[in-house]
Order: C-alpha cells, then sequence, then structure tokens
C-alpha cells in the first residue's frame, strides 16, 4: 500500500478553512478551469508547470493538491512525494468541493 497517496474530503478543507487553520493548498487545474472559480486561498500551479516550480512549493508544510475531480491532483500527489514532500489528494476535486452547500 506504499502507493496510496493520503486523502482529504472537501468538507474537512471547508472546516480547516473555516477555523482558519494556515493550510498550503495547490490547484493543479488548467487556467480556463480555474477561471470558472477556485477556492481563494489555492495556490494555482498547473499540473505540467510542477516541476518547473518547485521552488515555490515549501517542503517543511504539507500541501494539499487540487483539481477537478481528483485523479490529476492524485498523480501530482504521487510525483511531490516521490521529491520528498508531504502531500494529501482533496477527493472528488472542486467538482465534490462545490456540490455541498452549507
Amino acid at each position: 500500500m506504499e502507493d496510496q497517496i493520503n486523502t482529504i474530503t472537501p468538507e474537512e478543507v471547508k472546516s480547516k478553512l473555516k477555523k482558519g487553520e494556515t493550510i498550503s493548498l495547490i490547484d493543479v487545474r488548467e487556467d480556463e478551469e480555474v477561471a470558472q472559480g477556485k477556492i481563494a486561498e489555492a495556490k494555482h500551479i498547473k499540473m505540467m508547470e510542477v516541476p518547473n516550480r518547485l521552488d515555490e512549493i515549501n517542503k517543511d508544510e504539507e500541501h494539499i493538491l487540487i483539481c477537478r475531480s481528483g485523479k490529476r491532483s492524485e498523480n501530482v500527489a504521487h510525483f511531490l512525494r516521490e521529491n520528498g514532500y508531504k502531500v494529501k489528494n482533496m477527493v472528488g476535486g472542486m467538482m465534490a468541493y462545490g456540490k455541498d452547500s452549507e
């Protein structure tokens, strides 16, 4: 099970933000997807740009990766973990994040 990436639910992310916790969110979607809305606190680094922008990602903190459905962000999470980063994947992505209204 070494290849399992730790996950976090959209509800848990919302709860952390609501409590004012400082968390690192990285949105790996394309520009046109992000243009339709993203989590305000998230940093936008397109999936294909991640390898060239590692210097923008702090190795000392955990990062939560986000995409539309959770698949691309899972791939990025594997890549980052292999490079020594602490990561979680937001399951269901923005499709799940946007669905439940509070």
